[in-house]
Order: C-alpha cells, then sequence, then structure tokens
C-alpha cells in the first residue's frame, strides 16, 4: 500500500531513467568515479554550480564534458589563462559601421553549460567577471542587463598541487559553488581498467557515440520535480544545527553561511530523486555535506598545520549532533 502512495505522490521514473542512461553511458568511457559522477548529477538536478579539484590527469575535464555532451544545449568551453580578461568570457560592445552603433558581442558565458578548464589560473579581475553571472544569472555591460537562458551551469576545474601562476579563487565566488568535487587518484584495479581500456582504443570510439540523453527543457521539468520533493521539519532542523556547529566550532576560522544551509537541502533532495525517493533521509544529508562544505569553511591555522582536512572536521560536527529518525 505504502509503495502505491509513493508512486502516487511523485513519478520520479523519467528522472531515474535519465540518471540510469546517463550512469549507463559514463561507465564505458569513464572507470570508477561514482561518486564524482553522482555529485556531478545531483549538482546539475539542483540547479548548482559545480567545482571539481583534482591533480592532472584523473579526466576531471573530460568527465565534466560527457556530462555535458549527455545534456542537449549549448555548450562552451573556456580555458582559464592569467592573461584573460573579463570582457573574453563576458563578451564586448562592438561599433557597427552599418547601423553607426555599438552592438553587443557575447561571449563564451552566454550558453547552458560552461565548462571553465583550471579557473584558479585567471587573475581576480577576471575571476569577478562571474560573480553576476552565477549567482544571479544575468551580466551587466555597459549599463546593459543580460539575461543568461536557463538551464545554465558552471563547471569549474582546478589543480590544488599547482601553485605557480594560479590566484586561490575569493571565499565569496566559492560560496557560488554547490558542490566542490575532490577526484581522487583511481585505485589498483581501476588503474588496470583503464590501461586496459586505452591499449583496446575502446574509449575513443565510444566517445563518438554519445548522444544527448537529456534537453534543456528536460533539465528544467525535472529540477522542478526535485524542487518539489518533501522535507521533514526535523530534517531541516538538523541541517541547521550542522551549520550553525561550524560557526562556533574551535577547529574553524569561518564557518557555514545560510546558503550553505540551503545548498544541502538542494544537494540532498537532488541525490534522493535520483535514488526514486521523494522524501529526504538523515543519509541523503549526511552524504552531500561534506561537498556543500569543504570549499565553504575555513580551518584555523593551528588546525591547517596539524593536517586536519575541512571533511575530517565535517564528519566530527555531525557525529556530534544527534541524527533524527
Amino acid at each position: 500500500m505504502e509503495e502505491e502512495f509513493f508512486e502516487q505522490r511523485t513519478d520520479l521514473s523519467r528522472l531515474n531513467e535519465a540518471v540510469s542512461k546517463i550512469k549507463e553511458t559514463l561507465a564505458k568511457i569513464i572507470v570508477g568515479q561514482q561518486d564524482t559522477i553522482d555529485l556531478l548529477i545531483a549538482g546539475i538536478l539542483a540547479d548548482g554550480h559545480i567545482l571539481i579539484e583534482g591533480v592532472p590527469g584523473v579526466a576531471k575535464t573530460l568527465t565534466a564534458k560527457l556530462i555535458a555532451k549527455s545534456i542537449d544545449a549549448k555548450y562552451s568551453r573556456i580555458q582559464f589563462t592569467p592573461d584573460l580578461m573579463p570582457s573574453d568570457v563576458l563578451g564586448t560592445s562592438i561599433f557597427n559601421p552599418k547601423t553607426v552603433e555599438f552592438e553587443f558581442k557575447q561571449g563564451p558565458v552566454f550558453g547552458n553549460i560552461i565548462l571553465i578548464d583550471e579557473i584558479n589560473r585567471a587573475p581576480a579581475k577576471t575571476q569577478s567577471a562571474l560573480f553576476e553571472v552565477m549567482e544571479e544569472r544575468q551580466a551587466t555591460i555597459d549599463g546593459k542587463s543580460f539575461k543568461m537562458d536557463e538551464p545554465f551551469i558552471v563547471i569549474a576545474t582546478q589543480n590544488p598541487v599547482e601553485q605557480e601562476g594560479t590566484y586561490r579563487l575569493p571565499e565569496a565566488q566559492l560560496d557560488r559553488f554547490l558542490f566542490k568535487i575532490e577526484v581522487k587518484y583511481p585505485s589498483l584495479e581501476e588503474e588496470i581498467a583503464i590501461l586496459t581500456q586505452q591499449h583496446q582504443h575502446k574509449a575513443a570510439e565510444q566517445l563518438s557515440d554519445i548522444t544527448p540523453i537529456l534537453s534543456g527543457n528536460d533539465i528544467i521539468t525535472l529540477r522542478a520535480q526535485v524542487r518539489g520533493l518533501f522535507v521533514e521539519p526535523k530534517i531541516l532542523e538538523f541541517v541547521a544545527k550542522i551549520i550553525h556547529e561550524t560557526r562556533n566550532n574551535k577547529a574553524l576560522f569561518l564557518g557555514g553561511s545560510p546558503r550553505a544551509s540551503l545548498a544541502i537541502v538542494n544537494g540532498a533532495k537532488a541525490l534522493a530523486a535520483m535514488k526514486g525517493r521523494d522524501f529526504i533521509t538523515p543519509d541523503d544529508i549526511i552524504w552531500v555535506a561534506p561537498a556543500v562544505l569543504r570549499h565553504r569553511i575555513m580551518l584555523t591555522p593551528e588546525k591547517e598545520m596539524e593536517g586536519v582536512t575541512p571533511d575530517e572536521v565535517v564528519v566530527q560536527i555531525i557525529q556530534k549532533i544527534e541524527i533524527p529518525r
């Protein structure tokens, strides 16, 4: 009886079918990285921007590109470099001698899925060009506002190791990313599978075979479904307690903002929907919390010197709070 009611409340079959197909397609080319793929899909369904961090060669850009390829929408790729100017991202006004007027020529940020490679290579001036675009989904140029088409998703990559010629992202910009995904090295078994796949030239053939699974309108429809998922008051209280604790924790110099609370709830809704549920459980909150908080909280210098990671602090905070049942 309960299952019948569950199905009637929200039909998630289209969403689950699309998620399964995307995962299936990516699994043919990307070995492992299940958490990365889950978070990328959840981020898109939760209407959030995503930051992917990992050392060179762990397929960060490839994974983001494949996700973009599986959606039938306008895709732009911007390679951030130290000499990149804000106008190279947003666009510029060009004089048209025929009309004797300045016409605005849109930059690569005017798309649906924007992949920004090595976001920390551009100086603060260029990074600040993304502030308004990411939060308000519009760009103001020469006093005129230009709206972004929906869906609008920024997927950015950065390398955590190389500091030469890089610029740290400002906290205000980091806060605009729903998730920060950390891509780890593959396991020994996964490394063998990668070598085997490349040796047999399978990946290149499969790459050209990828066809879009969802349209831009499908994404908008599925997002509306995700937003409508049921959340119990005790779950909201659980999230609020986690964020409140980040602001009062001795290991942290900077805690989470209300935007972080909303990000946890929205991320958990997307995850629940991906699992075929139209309600959130505490486990969904616990799973998304590190990806939402790791780039928003700031460790005290003492804890940094001790080698403590933001994820460890998040886990400790959650362990202190009574999990609602």
